[in-house]
């Protein structure tokens, strides 16, 4: 019998055993709602019939686009003008805010580099943004952001971005996609950079191959807001970097210390959010669940057999000692099969041998699909997956599906967001300055950027452009509409003035 086969007959053997089951009443079919899929751009030329619809419409979307920032800017604006310029005053051509204003707009229109935001802002661009953007009063070269980027204290940028996050939550604009009101915050670290010398003494150092080559990388932990609709939002970052005294024989800095870092950071900033973490295998250990009890959050951890070997053995004898905690559900074309096991005990130390017990709930899915392959092969294929997560709420038939395909399996959203920001226009693996702190704080205006990027795209203002020419196409777009001709300013600034309502589609 070939491996196909027994899959199938394990596949009918499972389906009996849950028809018998049904009949005994012992447990419920469930069907949820649709699997949403994602919708393709349409293929058609965007030319009109005339050159005054082009420049009509051009004109239509510079001013919606400049509704949309103008609601966020000038909030952000007023909290960057706080953070103290170290700059002798009288020597000083450009304001702080006008630099730290230039460095969002050049992520926000996807600018790869200094010489290329030289290189490509010309006076009518200047002009057009102007008018959208008062307070970018003057153009800098790009030198004198990295030189100011230098000497100032870059952390105040992102508790910038924070106290903006702060100030949508509190308008209530994230409210009707929360799941069970909570905040769900999606943690993962990915590396930035990678060099074979050393450039700063903050550096991470490991050594590769069989010849033990030294390699010195930056590395950061990464966290989003996730919704229920799909948006992923930049949050916090923590980079992982050696202090000045690291002697090169003592334990670098690694993800679980940053985590607790930023776990702090996140409770100082949000102390009274209802806050679920959706995290992977790596921090299903003790310290990470501590802290998340200590502060009262919730989480949904992937548990793989080898992270916590015997609370994964005794889930596993608990489901099969207990068949009534199984459900079978129908989500969009795929059938999934849940059991979950709660009250499991858990034991650990921390670093001062102190001991610790903690009661974990385990859910187990088992998914299967079909894949046609008509295009290329014509063959029809069986899929099959399962996944295991560690869960702080205790499992039954009506959260299951909730806690595992709306929460657990979001933690991919993180995923996605770091490949968009590396390979879609934000240029994450680019550190815009050789000089740490400098690149710090390229990298917390690039997540600002981004940020804004996320909420203009997602605007019910903008959002049947962006349908229409996917994100990408939307902001190269944009910028193509500031840079090809000189625009109605007056018609700009009426409408960056105008008393527009924010509202995420």
């Amino acid at each position: 019998m070939s491996s196909k086969e027994r899959q199938k007959k394990r596949q009918a053997d499972r389906e009996a055993k849950m028809q018998k089951q049904l009949k005994s009443g012992k447990i419920t079919r469930v069907y949820y709602q649709e699997k949403r899929k994602k919708a393709s751009l349409p293929n058609r030329l965007n030319i009109e019939d005339s050159l005054e619809q082009e420049l009509a419409k051009k004109q239509n979307l510079a001013e919606d686009a400049t509704k949309v920032y103008r609601k966020l800017l000038p909030g952000l604006l007023v909290k960057l003008s706080r953070i103290r310029d170290p700059r002798r005053i009288k020597s000083v051509k450009h304001k702080h805010t006008v630099l730290l204003l230039y460095g969002i707009l050049m992520f926000v229109q996807q600018i790869g580099s200094r010489r290329e935001a030289n290189r490509s802002l010309d006076r009518i661009q200047f002009e057009n943004m102007k008018a959208m953007f008062p307070e970018l009063e003057t153009m800098p070269h790009a030198d004198t952001l990295a030189r100011f980027l230098e000497v100032i204290e870059v952390s105040e940028i992102q508790e910038c971005m924070i106290e903006l996050v702060h100030d949508l939550i509190r308008r209530k604009k994230f409210r009707r996609y929360l799941v069970k009101k909570n905040y769900m915050i999606a943690i993962d670290g990915t590396q930035k950079l990678c060099r074979d010398y050393q450039l700063e003494k903050e550096y991470l150092e490991r050594h590769v191959g069989t010849e033990k080559k030294a390699q010195y990388y930056i590395y950061v932990l990464e966290s989003v807001l996730v919704l229920d609709n799909g948006v992923t939002l930049p949050l916090m970052s923590e980079f992982l970097k050696n202090e000045y005294d690291w002697d090169g024989n003592s334990k670098q800095d690694c993800e679980r210390k940053a985590f607790i870092r930023l776990a702090n950071r996140l409770k100082k900033a949000f102390p009274k959010l209802r806050i679920t973490l959706l995290m992977d295998g790596l921090y299903a250990c003790g310290s990470v669940l501590k802290t998340c009890r200590d502060y009262g959050w919730g989480y949904m951890i992937t548990l793989k057999e080898g992270s916590l070997p015997d609370v994964w053995h005794e889930a596993i004898g608990l489901m099969g000692l207990s068949p009534e905690d199984s459900q079978h559900t129908k989500w969009g074309d795929r059938e999934q099969w849940y059991a979950w096991a709660n009250g499991i005990e858990y034991e650990f130390e921390d670093k001062k041998k102190r001991r610790y017990r903690v009661k974990l709930h385990v859910a187990y899915c088992l998914e299967n699909w079909t894949e046609n392959h008509n295009r290329s092969t014509g063959t029809v294929e069986n899929k099959e997956t399962r996944y295991c997560w560690l869960s702080s709420e205790a499992l039954t038939g009506k959260n299951i599906f909730e806690r595992c395909t709306r929460m657990g399996r979001y933690r991919w959203r993180i995923e996605n967001n770091i490949l968009t920001e590396k390979h879609q226009g934000y240029d994450y693996e680019h550190t815009y300055s050789y000089t740490w702190n400098a690149m710090e704080g390229y990298h917390y205006l690039m997540k600002i950027g981004r940020f804004l990027n996320v909420i203009a795209v997602n605007s019910e203002l903008l959002i049947e452009r962006v349908r229409d020419l996917g994100i990408q196409g939307f902001i190269a777009r944009l910028r193509n509409v500031l840079s090809s001709a000189l625009l109605d300013l007056e018609a700009i600034r009426q409408a960056a003035e105008c008393n527009y309502q924010l509202r995420i589609a």
